[in-house]
């Protein structure tokens, strides 16, 4: 727990912030500061009603770009923390408050899809417009983002890429990064920035990658310009197929992603994760899983290609209406996160995942040493219930890995942490560290993988550094994120 640097009491805080919006924008009520207090990092301790971080000072509903630049130059001025805010998907506790009266920034009113232009395939929303509501709005025009995280009934647009969020497509449409053409942000001292909409230029570095992926450590996103693409999805063809082991997965996904195919969904899971997804069919084995979409001849080859791929390798095929069945079923939205809470309540039994990235050629070599560490090193090790992984991302240069871990809690709740939870991600994290992979590959680094961004870095942290000494002298945005706080 950090103290506030303010020397403004909470109260002189709250009165300070009426006078400067008003007093139905800023919330007080003690369930709902609770609530903001923690992501879903804490979902156990939240659950059983436990929130013994710091509680922020207040909750802050913006309206416009105005309000929050009103409010980022007041916190600056006071040095007061900022947590950024919007969807509220965040996993890695990127959205805890870490400081003693900090102000949760909610940018979720701010929702308006503000230009949707076909000629130029682009849209324009606002940072609280959900990624939901864009989609089915393109989608009734015949267009679609491409973006499909598994949080995309509840994720908002500030948030995807203040995290550098990812998508089930991505190998097809690219990530959040690949998709965002110009963007508004507001920095601490309240001044707005707006990086035009182009399709590239040379004009020095790129600075859109100042503000993407940023956490709420360095500014506010409030406005966000994408590619949109052509929906064709009477074109879609979907493959699944066992195979013996983990390497001939990622064997097969190799060779047909750098031969230069492109499906939209390219994935590999292992045993015991495939039997949580796949338990009617997948026998014991390795599932790998693609999906090939887009114009119709773009359809055909891709599918050929996978084919003629996996026919080189000893396999199963599975029905493909399985797997668009699976698909169909694989978001997350209220109801399924309401169903986590009951069985964490009811069975006290709790899933995490840790994501990272490799290159091919150590990929398998990183999975079979974190399942080795896993079941030998990790001292709850009889807790498990489930150990697995799956790879969902793929590029010309390697692929990700992300871990999933189920355990049965034998312990009180404020323990559950740092039994269970933070030792299996270290592990991980470790692993990925010492065969030169990334320690995140999308979940952002929040404030549990921050002990590593020195190490992930190494002497291009530096760089990292001067950002943040620039953009956030007094250090008031997020607290603890990206930026270890000892580095």
């Amino acid at each position: 727990m950090t103290q506030s640097l303010s020397k403004l009491t909470r109260e002189d805080i709250v009165a300070r912030l009426t006078d400067l919006l008003t007093a139905e924008q800023i919330v007080t009520d003690e369930e709902q500061l609770k609530l903001a207090s923690v992501d879903r990092f804490k979902k156990y301790q939240s659950v059983h009603g436990i929130f013994d971080g710091p509680i922020p000072a207040a909750i802050v509903n913006a309206r416009s770009t105005e309000d929050i630049a009103k409010v980022l130059a007041f916190a600056d001025d006071n040095k007061i923390n900022v947590v950024a805010r919007t969807g509220r998907t965040g996993t890695e506790g990127g959205l805890e408050t870490a400081v003693e009266d900090t102000l949760v920034l909610d940018g979720s009113g701010l929702d308006e899809i503000i230009r949707i232009d076909p000629e130029n395939m682009q849209a324009t929303v606002q940072c609280g417009v959900p990624l939901q509501l864009l989609e089915d709005t393109l989608r009734a025009q015949g267009l679609t983002t491409g973006h499909s995280p598994q949080s995309k009934p509840l994720a908002q647009y500030g948030g995807l890429v203040s995290t550098r969020s990812i998508g089930q497509f991505s190998t097809l449409y690219g990530a959040i990064e690949d998709m965002v053409v110009g963007l508004e942000a507001v920095f601490p001292d309240g001044t707005v920035t707006r990086i035009k909409n182009v399709p590239r230029r040379s004009a020095g570095p790129d600075i859109r990658h100042i503000v993407i992926g940023n956490e709420g450590a360095l500014c506010y996103i409030t406005e966000v310009t994408v590619k949109i693409f052509k929906y064709q999805p009477e074109n879609n063809e979907f493959h699944g197929f066992l195979v013996d082991d983990i390497a001939t997965g990622v064997k097969v996904i190799r060779e047909v992603v750098t031969n230069g195919f492109k499906p939209s969904v390219v994935r590999v899971y292992s045993p015991e994760d495939a039997r949580q997804h796949f338990a009617h069919f997948y026998d014991g084995k390795v599932v790998v899983v693609f999906v090939a979409e887009g114009p119709r001849g773009i359809v055909r080859a891709t599918s050929e290609e996978i084919e003629r791929v996996i026919g080189q390798y000893a396999h199963q095929k599975v029905d493909p209406a399985l797997i668009e069945n699976w698909f169909d079923n694989l978001n997350w939205g209220v109801d399924k996160i309401e169903a986590e809470q009951q069985v964490m309540l009811k069975q006290a039994e709790l899933g995490y995942t840790t994501e990272v990235s490799v290159d091919w050629s150590r990929t398998v070599e990183l999975y079979d040493n974190v399942m080795h560490r896993i079941r030998t090193e990790f001292p709850a090790a009889d807790d498990l219930v489930m150990l697995g992984a799956h790879s969902s991302h793929s590029y010309q240069t390697g692929t990700n890995l992300y871990f999933v871990y189920d355990y049965k809690i034998n312990c009180e709740p404020r323990e559950e942490i740092n039994k269970y939870h933070i030792p299996l991600n270290a592990i991980i994290v470790e692993e990925a560290l010492r065969v030169g992979g990334s320690i995140v590959h999308h979940h952002g680094i929040g404030k549990y993988r921050a002990p590593w961004t020195t190490q992930e870095h190494g002497s291009a942290y530096a760089i990292l550094a001067k950002l943040k000494e620039t953009f956030d002298p007094n250090g008031i945005m997020n607290k603890g994120t990206i930026f270890p706080t000892d580095a």
